[in-house]
């Protein structure tokens, strides 16, 4: 059996209570993989290691060229490996190959992007208003960071937070999700080839309410950078006030897709369902929300069913697939509820709404991509966040309302607005509450766009110059080039 261990110091250890999980593939729920359970002490381990690195190492005194050339190297090795990446990201979360191919192009893209950036910004001269004075700011690396990623996104997510984090000369412990662990593990194989610095880049694997809440409280730690619920979240940030750690959280969304009568139909129903059903509605960004125009609802809510009950659930490894399982049993029972309570508060399923009957599917923890009609913005399924295939359908009548809907929820990670008409959709962007608005599209991203919400979904940005902020602090300098006395006192 394949075993995954930690990688702490420069050396890949297994956890010191000797604990092993199980990791599986959520198509049949065969075993895949063993990965160390570790605690509190290796995440200390790794910390202490991480802390020396900073401290003492040459890491953080690296200049940003070379910092910048090891990025490259970590890019072309991922080049290299991205087929053996992709089938491991499939095998693990289940989402389709080709899902997982181009996400292996974006990571690489994300760190070649980081390294380009790493040696652009020198600092800057200030014009001082006093004479004979120099002012100067400088950036540098905020020290010891802790990342922990989500399952859904694992090595994607993990590469936003690796890349600005290394440009910049910081060091690192990340934890990643339990569930979903290998492509990460293989990516600290990668960093190691590339040959980072013991202590560096440190690896955990384990639980969020032990290795995480290590990281999240204790005091040698300086960031926390976390992707994930908003409960967790909101713990974290208790935990993190105990050294005032800097943050970067995103925590979500519940994202509207407003669609106006004067939009090309045929083009926003099929990127409805790609807001929606890559990876089995298990993106952040989802566009779970569809707020269409009444007066096309029924055109609408007719093509929309009529695509989703030809999407081809399978083996993410089968070309025919379009939409694989859902993470976890646990995972498919909160799918399960969510609806359920939907259907409670008055929510039609037009389409979907259960376990599909299939026998090769029987297995997996599948579930029928679903439409819910009749909804209303004081449903808890059109305000809470289900993280599934689930679209919810609502109208209106006026650009005003359309906007107010929108903007109703404790959300503001993403939003998208479809019409011809310009004029309109930017008046829509301007009053929407939303990290990321996309007019005529929908889950478009790349590294050069800062990623992250309003609201309650989340602080700081990931990605963009924005992102490798997150991991620097400004520091002024101000030199007086003819020092005299006072005489004060």
């Amino acid at each position: 059996m394949n075993f995954k261990q930690n990688f702490i110091n420069g050396k890949w250890v297994p956890s010191q209570t000797g604990n092993k999980r199980d990791i599986i593939n959520p198509f049949n729920q065969e075993i895949i993989a063993q990965a160390t359970e570790s605690d509190e002490t290796d995440a200390k381990a790794a910390i202490a290691a991480a802390r020396e690195a900073f401290d003492k190492g040459e890491w953080p005194r690296t200049s940003a060229t070379d910092r910048s050339r090891k990025l490259h190297t970590i890019a072309n090795l991922i080049e290299r490996d991205k087929e053996e990446l992709a089938q491991l990201e499939t095998l693990d979360t289940g989402k389709t190959l080709d899902e997982s191919r181009g996400d292996m192009e974006d990571i690489a893209g994300v760190f070649r992007y980081y390294a380009e950036l790493a040696d652009k910004n020198g600092g800057e001269i200030i014009d001082s208003p006093i004479p004979n004075t120099m002012s100067k700011v400088v950036y540098e690396p905020v020290g010891v960071c802790g990342q922990i990623t989500p399952w859904n996104y694992p090595l994607l997510q993990a590469s936003w937070k690796l890349a600005p984090a290394l440009a910049a000369g910081n060091t690192l412990i990340m934890k990643p999700s339990e569930i979903t662990p290998l492509t990460t593990v293989k990516v600290f194989e990668l960093m190691e080839e590339a040959e980072l610095p013991k202590g560096v880049v440190n690896l955990v694997l384990g639980k969020g309410d032990t290795v995480g809440a290590e990281l999240s409280s204790n005091q040698e730690v300086d960031l926390i950078s976390f992707t994930g619920g908003m409960n967790t979240g909101k713990k974290i940030m208790q935990s993190a006030s105990s050294n005032v750690k800097k943050l970067a959280l995103e925590l979500g969304g519940k994202n509207p897709n407003i669609i106006f009568a004067d939009a090309d139909l045929d083009t926003a129903v099929d990127q409805a369902l790609n807001a929606v059903y890559f990876h089995a509605g298990q993106i952040c960004s989802a566009g779970t929300r569809i707020i269409i125009e009444e007066k096309i609802h029924d055109s609408f809510v007719q093509a929309l069913i009529k695509r989703v009950k030809n999407i081809k659930l399978g083996n993410g490894f089968e070309s025919s697939t379009q939409m694989g399982p859902l993470i976890s049993k646990e995972h498919l029972n909160k799918v399960i509820q969510y609806v359920e309570v939907g259907k409670s508060e008055g929510a039609v399923i037009a389409v979907g709404g259960k376990q599909p009957d299939v026998p090769e599917l029987k297995d997996g923890f599948f579930y029928l991509p679903t439409v819910l009609t009749n909804c209303t913005s004081d449903m808890s399924v059109v305000q809470n966040e289900g993280f599934g295939p689930v679209i919810t359908v609502e109208t209106f009548t006026t650009e005003e309302e359309a906007i107010q809907l929108a903007n109703d929820s404790i959300y503001g990670l993403s939003g998208g607005v479809w019409t011809k008409d310009i004029a309109k959709a930017e008046r829509c962007v301007a009053k929407m509450r939303m990290g990321t608005v996309w007019i005529n599209d929908y889950n478009v991203y790349f590294p050069h766009a800062p990623w992250g919400g309003f609201k309650q979904s989340g602080i700081g940005r990931e990605l963009g110059k924005a992102g490798l902020e997150e991991y620097q602090e400004a520091k002024h300098i101000f030199q007086n080039l003819q020092p005299e006395a006072l005489n004060w006192f």
